[in-house]
């Protein structure tokens, strides 16, 4: 179990410190001097300890030895606190999965696991640029966050306390500082090295949740291949075809594999939607199908093993034609942040000033997010990665599943990182490569329908997230929308929303599924800071 942590360092101020640790869930110290504090929710042992110098870790995989913070980082995926006698190091992991929120105060930081807790120290103010972005392309961007005064530090970023002086650091990692060139490695030898990542869990009881996709059957091959104790899990994406049910169950019946699927109940979507929204602290509108999922891996006894990262790695995932042919760096930044944001509506949902001011702050902050990435080799799956992947995609693992759950996430293990990363953008065009590998891993499965591949559903379903449930509380969300920003929204929206819930129905394709989902979440957030949020005029 991950535990939660808080603390701080610099000048504490004690007052401040105790009210952080009252504010989230009840902690324990891990460490007390007058330059550092860290707070654990559970015993969070040093793995480094001697004389004045220490090292602690929480993220999902533990140190082995000191070492430098970014090094750390880079290896394990974890945050961390180091303390050399001289200087304190507060630290994320090389890509930032294991979120650190931080404000100041004075001539200190004070951080957290979660976002709440730093609430208590400091007012509540809406950051309007973080909404852009998690309304257009679905999670915030860079140190962003819903509320002004909290922050976000992003992956391979260090905050340090030396000699009376708190400065930031941002060092690139390991896959920046040397371009992985193409080495011509083979689908065999990619296979070979999840044998490897693998052999860290011999032992333990592994849950592999399988969907139709190439992500989910390659990691179902590899375990049963190593002979793990290892069961499937499937539930529906609600995406109204349940496609992914039938093929995970052609899957797992090849493989052998134990498998189960995690039924929902479109009654029980409003609450699941809240509830996901609210474990997520407001950063992205995707996951609601997943809470039931969740929920019982909670209980399951096993490691989940999830295959993130594995699309933006091994099969150009979200890496559109119109970016691998781009010429110059404007033309290759526009067509990534195109591929990510959401598409065009059926009609406007938003104010044409609003709209117009969400646009240019989106793009400017995605340029910024991503501009230590501009002109590397592979620079197109690594800025999925560094944005949709980290801030949005794993938030199912790694804040849904954990902390009350391990994860495992094989494809971010270095060595099978570096070597999928190394693979030219040319060989996994169109997922030739990822089939390749799929058929070294075992041609049966690799054989097998993907809906990675299949254009019609098998068949058609109701969707959860439109049926009269999830419509009575979408439009409440929405009419507390129209109440407190009315100006966010086009005149075509206010007559939706005038016109009841019955007058969502109108929004099946996609792209309106996840707009209404993302007003639904602002909605949210509204209703529940109404009270400690006075000032929402907007910046448009």
């Amino acid at each position: 179990m991950r535990p939660y942590v808080c603390g701080a360092l610099g000048r504490i101020d004690t007052a401040l410190l105790g009210k952080l640790t009252a504010a989230g869930p009840r902690v324990r110290p891990a460490l007390q001097t007058d330059e550092a504090a860290l707070f654990s929710s559970t015993p969070l042992p040093p793995y480094h300890r001697d004389g004045a110098s220490y090292a602690f870790a929480w993220g999902e995989r533990r140190p082995k030895a000191a070492d430098d913070w970014i090094s750390v980082a880079e290896t394990y995926e974890t945050p961390g606190l180091i303390g050399d006698g001289d200087r304190v190091t507060l630290h994320t992991g090389g890509l930032g999965l294991v979120d650190v929120y931080y404000v100041r105060q004075g001539d200190a930081v004070y951080f957290s696991s979660l976002i709440q807790p730093l609430l208590s120290l400091v007012p509540i103010g809406i950051d309007w640029s973080a909404w852009a972005s998690i309304l257009q392309v679905t999670f915030p961007l860079a140190e962003a966050t819903p509320y002004t005064e909290v922050k976000r530090l992003p992956g391979s970023s260090a905050l340090a306390f030396r000699h009376g002086v708190l400065t930031t650091e941002r060092r690139l990692p390991r896959w920046l500082r040397t371009e992985p060139y193409e080495a011509w490695i083979s689908p065999h030898e990619i296979v070979q090295l999840l044998h490897d990542v693998y052999a860290e869990y011999d032992g333990r009881k592994l849950l592999v949740p399988v969907s139709g996709g190439y992500d989910s059957r390659l990691l179902a091959s590899v375990a049963k291949a190593r002979g793990a104790d290892v069961e499937s899990w499937t539930t529906s994406p609600d995406d109204g075809t349940d496609t992914d049910i039938a093929f995970a169950r052609a899957i797992t019946r090849e493989l052998g594999i134990p498998h189960r699927v995690i039924t929902q109940d479109a009654a029980d979507y409003p609450a699941d939607a809240a509830e996901v929204a609210r474990r997520l602290e407001y950063l992205t509108p995707h996951h609601a199908w997943y809470a039931p999922f969740a929920k019982e891996v909670h209980g399951a006894g096993r490691v989940l093993v999830d295959g993130l990262a594995g699309g933006p790695l091994l099969k150009n995932f979200m890496v559109s034609g119109a970016a691998l042919e781009a010429r110059t760096q404007a033309e290759r930044s526009k067509a990534v942040l195109d591929s990510l944001s959401l598409g065009q509506p059926s009609q406007p949902f938003l104010s044409k000033a609003a709209a117009q001011w969400m646009d240019e702050t989106v793009r400017e902050q995605f340029a910024a997010a991503t501009s230590m990435l501009h002109g590397h080799r592979a620079e197109l799956p690594l800025s999925v990665l560094h944005t949709r992947t980290v801030r949005g995609i794993a938030r199912s693992a790694v804040n849904l599943v954990g902390p009350e759950a391990s994860f495992a996430a094989p494809f971010i293990h270095p060595a099978f990182f570096d070597a999928a990363l190394s693979v030219g953008v040319a060989r996994k065009d169109r997922g030739r490569f990822y089939r390749e590998v799929l058929y070294a891993a075992d041609p049966r499965v690799a054989a097998l329908p993907s809906t990675n591949v299949v254009k019609q559903p098998l068949q058609r379903v109701p969707l959860r997230s439109t049926a009269a449930p999830a419509r009575n509380y979408a439009h409440r969300m929405l009419e507390t929308v129209v109440r407190r920003v009315p100006g966010l929204l086009s005149d075509e929206m206010h007559e939706v929303v005038a016109a009841g819930p019955d007058a969502l129905t109108r929004f099946n394709g996609w792209n309106d599924r996840f707009w209404v989902r993302g007003l639904v979440l602002f909605g949210l957030w509204l209703s529940d800071v109404e009270n400690d949020l006075s000032d929402l005029t907007p910046p448009f």
